[in-house]
């Protein structure tokens, strides 16, 4: 199926559709559905007559190449079968994992029970440390091609000139937050020169919420759709919450797993808040870009009134005060 022949929306996806992209892998469904939380893709979880439920995704038109859609499923697969616990796209009997039906573009998975992990809990951090260590040390013998590299181009440039060209930020903020964001992309730019971070593939949304703790097995890693090329860094601070502090230990306690298995370059440190800052822009842009889709206004009324644009970009000053001090530090 090529591009021209997907459909470039979620218009067509039925119930009924969903159903039936199942069963033409030969499974027959019990016809019941439930629509899991994601906004980027549409994922479901659809009954198996006498069998477990399936997890499907539906791929976001357009947005990936079948190419870097495979190699996700690849990567993803070669940490399961390293006997890491990620949760890899079903193949059927000749192998493929990515499937077609009516215009859309999907995938199977198994569901995987569990809950998100506790950011203060030092034993699941030494756990999710040990286990991001093996996972980088697989990941670090070679490179995506066909998926992004992290960029300031990409996370902070590109999203600020879209921001700044549509309608949602309030004129009384558009000199503000065009000066703050060119100043977070010539700094977070000369960071990254200063480091020379090794980069590697990464899952690059390492977040509590793509993680589920089960209370046997342990933690599951789930959804690499937005796994890149990046500093090991990017998989780890996402996982800190709380205070400068709190932060300090909790990064302490995942780094003694992980360098069980992988060496962690020290200068990384220096990039966690300008990785912060990226983020925050791409995500402010990310939420632009998808506004289209009926789904983001439904799930996120807030983003086009000024209070947001007010916080965000107020939120955007503090970062770059952040960047002018002393860079994060262990203990």
């Amino acid at each position: 199926m090529t591009t021209t022949e997907l459909h470039d929306d979620y218009s067509h996806l039925t119930p009924d559709l969903v159903i039936s992209a199942v069963e033409s892998l030969g499974f027959l469904s019990d016809a019941r559905i439930y629509p899991l939380n994601s906004y980027e893709n549409r994922v479901y979880q659809v009954g198996i007559d006498e069998a477990e439920p399936m997890i499907v995704k539906f791929y976001r038109p357009l947005r990936w190449t079948d190419a870097a859609i495979l190699e996700e499923h690849a990567f993803s697969q070669q940490l399961a079968d390293l006997e890491l616990p990620v949760v890899a796209p079903w193949q059927n009997p000749e192998g493929q994992t990515l499937h077609y039906f009516s215009g859309y573009r999907f995938a199977l998975y198994r569901r995987q029970g569990g809950q998100a992990p506790e950011p203060d809990d030092f034993d699941q951090l030494l756990w999710l440390g040990r286990l991001l260590g093996r996972f980088h040390k697989a990941a670090a013998t070679d490179l995506f091609k066909e998926r992004p590299t992290l960029s300031v181009q990409r996370m902070i440039r590109e999203p600020a000139d879209f921001i700044l060209q549509s309608e949602f930020l309030p004129p009384y903020l558009r000199e503000r937050y065009d000066t703050l964001t060119a100043t977070l992309e010539h700094r977070t730019r000369h960071i990254l020169t200063e480091v020379q971070p090794q980069f590697l593939r990464c899952h690059g949304d390492c977040h509590i919420g793509n993680i589920l703790w089960h209370r046997d097995t342990g933690p599951w890693f789930v959804d690499f759709d937005d796994c890149m090329n990046a500093p090991a860094v990017q998989d780890l601070w996402m996982l800190l919450a709380g205070s400068r502090v709190e932060q300090r230990a909790q990064f302490s306690e995942l780094l003694e797993g992980y360098e069980e298995f992988s060496n962690f370059d020290r200068r990384e440190l220096q990039l966690i808040e300008p990785l912060r800052s990226m983020r925050m822009v791409h995500y402010a842009g990310w939420l632009a870009r998808r506004w289209s889709d009926p789904a983001f206004p439904a799930n996120f009324p807030w983003f086009a009134s000024a209070h947001y644009w007010q916080n965000h970009v107020n939120s955007l000053q503090e970062q770059l005060m952040l960047l002018d001090e002393e860079p994060f530090q262990l203990y």
